[in-house]
C-alpha cells in the first residue's frame, strides 16, 4: 500500500494511527523526529530559514554527511522544505513546513526541559551508576 493510500485510509477512519504498534507507519516518522540529529535539526530550524552551513555550525558535532541525511529524511517526512537557488556557488535554504512549524516548538520545549533539569538528571544518573558498579566509589578514590 502506498503512503497516499495509507493517508486516505487514516483520513476516512478505516485505519487508526497507533505509534505503539510496530506496523504503524508513524514509527518511521517518530524515529526520524526523535533521533538525536532529527530533534536538533528541527529545533535549530524553529526560529526560521537557515542555510546548510549555518545549520552545521549551530548543531555542534554533526557531520556534513549526517546533516544532509537527516535533512533529507525530514524533507521526505514533510517536516522540512529545501529550496535550492539557481546561483553559483550553490545556495540552499532549509525551512520548516507547516507540519514542521507545528512540531518544532514541542521539541524545543523538550530540549528546554532537559536543560532546566540537567543537574537533577545527572545526579540521578550518578546514583544509578554507583549502585550498578559497587567498585565505582572505591575507583574514584
Amino acid at each position: 500500500m502506498t503512503p497516499s493510500e495509507l493517508a486516505e485510509q487514516l483520513r476516512n477512519g478505516a485505519l487508526q494511527p497507533d505509534v505503539m504498534s510496530q506496523n504503524c507507519p508513524s514509527r518511521r516518522i517518530l524515529q526520524h523526529v526523535t533521533s538525536r540529529w532529527g530533534t536538533l535539526v528541527l529545533v535549530a530550524l524553529e526560529p526560521g530559514t537557515q542555510r546548510f552551513s549555518a545549520l552545521r555550525r549551530r548543531i555542534g558535532g554533526i557531520s556534513e554527511r549526517m546533516l544532509a541525511q537527516t535533512l533529507q529524511q525530514l524533507e521526505q517526512d514533510g517536516l522540512v522544505h529545501r529550496h535550492a537557488h539557481d546561483v553559483v556557488p550553490p545556495h540552499v535554504d532549509y525551512t520548516l513546513t507547516p507540519l514542521g512549524r507545528d512540531l518544532a516548538p514541542r521539541l524545543l520545549s523538550l530540549a528546554i526541559w532537559i536543560e532546566d533539569h540537567l543537574a537533577d538528571l545527572l545526579d540521578t544518573a550518578s546514583i544509578a551508576d554507583a549502585s550498578a558498579d559497587p567498585n565505582a566509589a572505591s575507583d574514584a578514590r
